[in-house]
């Protein structure tokens, strides 16, 4: 793999930005007291197989805590009775999607608890083949492309697209099949731009969102609790979330990693590293919104 990956890298080349309660109350905006649920976005998320249905039920229970107007699920039928009873606010769709079903969402979410079948693969190209709007794509899509080795399903897409690796992932991504030092994570975010053509969210202490012609921006909030099975699955329905919302990729993904890392800091004070889960961090996005909003109003 490159070995621009350990380079080294001066703070005059890099000046990260760092993501903060500011910053955030300057995108989320109180809402319209005559608002109606199409006013705030319209996602789908495909996620979840037979023994993963977790995966889609804590997507869809953080988009829908991050304010997303409608969600639909689109997973295997035998799953249906699970996310319907876990999220009964979710619609669930099947896997026979057509582009014109694609056309009528604000913003879709690819991959978690996804698997990397040969059907899977074939969803995720159709995916990226036929959507044109926003598509945030994390855990299997990521791995499908890993896998098969071709960044070109990413950049040959019209869609708007945001990745959401962890570290492990992302080195799968850059083909870094053996373990290599990396000197610093802003730099590698910054690579999976310039791989992908796609705003990166490289999670971890400390997450990292990069995009095309922008400084890396890191986050300030959340702790070792999220280090937890379902975090990142919770981060993926944020971000979609937030770009159905009508913020763009960019935007959404900085104002969903702070947010979620939020959640995760309240969760922690309420239950501990220990015991918080990721569906606590999910039910928490909502108050942390509404702490968030809560600051803005006050300050005015």
């Amino acid at each position: 793999m490159s070995d621009r990956l350990n380079e080294n890298v001066t703070d005059s080349e890099m000046k990260p930005v760092f993501i903060t309660a500011d910053y955030v109350r300057r995108i989320l905006k109180p809402r319209n007291t005559e608002a109606h649920k199409g006013d705030f976005g319209k996602i789908l998320i495909i996620a979840g197989t037979k023994g993963m249905a977790g995966a889609a039920v804590m997507c869809a229970r953080a988009a829908l805590r991050s304010g997303a107007g409608l969600v639909k699920v689109s997973i295997p039928e035998e799953l249906f009775p699970i996310v319907q009873i876990s999220v009964p606010e979710a619609i669930c769709v099947g896997r026979n999607l057509t582009k014109e079903d694609f056309e009528e969402y604000d913003a879709i979410a690819i991959g978690p608890g996804l698997g990397t079948d040969e059907e899977s693969a074939r969803l995720l190209e159709k995916v990226l083949d036929d959507y044109e709007k926003t598509l945030v794509l994390d855990a299997d899509a990521l791995n499908i492309v890993a896998k098969k080795g071709n960044h070109e399903l990413l950049k040959r897409s019209r869609a708007k697209t945001i990745i959401t690796p962890h570290l492990g992932e992302a080195k799968r991504l850059m083909g870094m099949v053996k373990y290599q030092p990396v000197n610093s994570r802003e730099r590698l975010a910054e690579e999976l731009v310039n791989l992908t053509e796609s705003v990166s969210v490289l999670k971890g202490a400390g997450t990292v969102v990069a995009a095309k012609d922008h400084p890396s921006y890191i986050n300030t909030t959340g702790n070792p609790g999220m280090a937890t099975g379902g975090s990142g699955d919770v981060l993926t329905g944020m971000i979609t979330a937030f770009a159905g919302q009508g913020i763009e990729p960019f935007d959404a993904a900085k104002t969903a990693v702070f947010l979620h890392g939020m959640a995760g800091d309240m969760s922690c004070e309420a239950f501990g590293e220990y015991g918080m889960t990721a569906l606590d961090i999910a039910d928490m996005c909502a108050l942390a919104i509404k702490r968030v909003l809560q600051n803005q109003t006050a300050e005015k």
